[in-house]
């Protein structure tokens, strides 16, 4: 694990926002609409990767059904659209309650065992989330759900530009990091990554690990949460699809190929990953070959993922 000074992190991410905020210009000079539209599935999920690196790098709670967040907050927006709800802000809190509810009961369960053991019920809980929503058949069940339009903000069809909602999301992505951000440098986030180190050793000096491990589950799930209501107005349709396991290793390898426990890893790991995704499907329907291959030698060579080389190309003195 590489760790980033707050300095370097800020300014990493500060000039990784300043490009994203720069592509809609760029793909209005190129006439280039796609872009636009990737980069915002870029952000999104750079959102849900950044709340995995919360309990993943920061507490070393390697969740296998993170994706379950991002269907409880897609599934949120179909609902509450479909009984009259499209406000955006309403939708997004309505989203953060679900998620945390779901957070506390599973993450409450699944910090009771360790290792392997808190893995595999994790993945146990996202895949009985999975099976809850293929079996909504009012919404669609395993074909999944056409959202009639995208939610309302202030009101207003704002969203339905491309653009408009490029900088929504740019503007979530940007507050969560920043909330992140602030959480790993407080006394809390201190206290999570001694535990993350040596609980015991917490535990002896008088701190809970049992309840600063749950209370960042519950705020990384809520925050995955919200990515799942941008993910559904991006695609203006939900599918238990977005909830496998196969999705919740993806987000792993993002935070995995970004690097774990920078925070700016998240979001670096999700664009390389869905870019390469979008570039190596052009050339062969079995691109996951490719891509296995690139994220081997990813894993073998740049220790630290994206982020570690970065820190070497400058010289190792971020």
């Amino acid at each position: 694990m590489i760790a980033l000074a707050p300095r370097t992190r800020l300014l990493v991410a500060a000039v990784l926002f300043l490009l994203f905020a720069a592509l809609p210009f760029v793909a209005a000079g190129t006439d280039d609409h796609f872009l636009v539209i990737t980069a915002t599935r870029v952000m999104v999920f750079a959102i849900a990767a950044l709340s995995l690196d919360l309990i993943l790098g920061y507490g070393a709670l390697v969740s296998f059904g993170h994706a379950a967040y991002l269907g409880i907050g897609a599934y949120t927006v179909a609902i509450l659209s479909s009984n009259g709800v499209s406000d955006l802000a309403l939708q997004m809190l309505a989203a953060v309650l679900a998620s945390a509810v779901f957070a506390l009961v599973t993450g409450a369960i699944s910090l009771r065992t360790k290792g392997v053991y808190f893995i595999m019920i994790t993945l146990a809980f996202g895949q009985m989330a999975f099976f809850f929503f293929v079996s909504l058949s009012s919404y669609g069940g395993d074909d999944g759900f056409t959202l009639q339009a995208r939610s309302t903000l202030m009101g207003t069809a704002l969203l339905e530009n491309d653009r408009v909602f490029f900088y929504v999301t740019l503007a979530a992505l940007v507050l969560l990091f920043l909330f992140a951000n602030a959480l790993i440098g407080s006394r809390f986030g201190r206290v999570l990554t001694g535990t993350r180190e040596n609980p015991l050793r917490m535990q002896a000096i008088g701190f809970t690990p049992f309840r600063y491990q749950l209370t960042a589950y519950v705020i990384s799930g809520c925050m995955a949460g919200i990515a799942g209501v941008l993910l559904a107005n991006q695609t203006e349709f939900v599918s238990p699809a977005f909830m496998t396991w196969h999705r919740s290793g993806e987000l792993i390898v993002m935070v995995i190929l970004g690097g774990i426990g920078t925070l700016v890893g998240g979001i670096l790991g999700a664009a390389a990953f869905l870019m390469l995704e979008e570039w190596l499907a052009i050339f062969s329907e079995h691109w996951r070959l490719a891509m296995g291959v690139i994220l081997v030698l990813v894993v073998l060579f740049t220790r630290g993922g994206l982020t570690g080389l970065l820190r070497r190309l400058l010289g190792g003195r971020a």
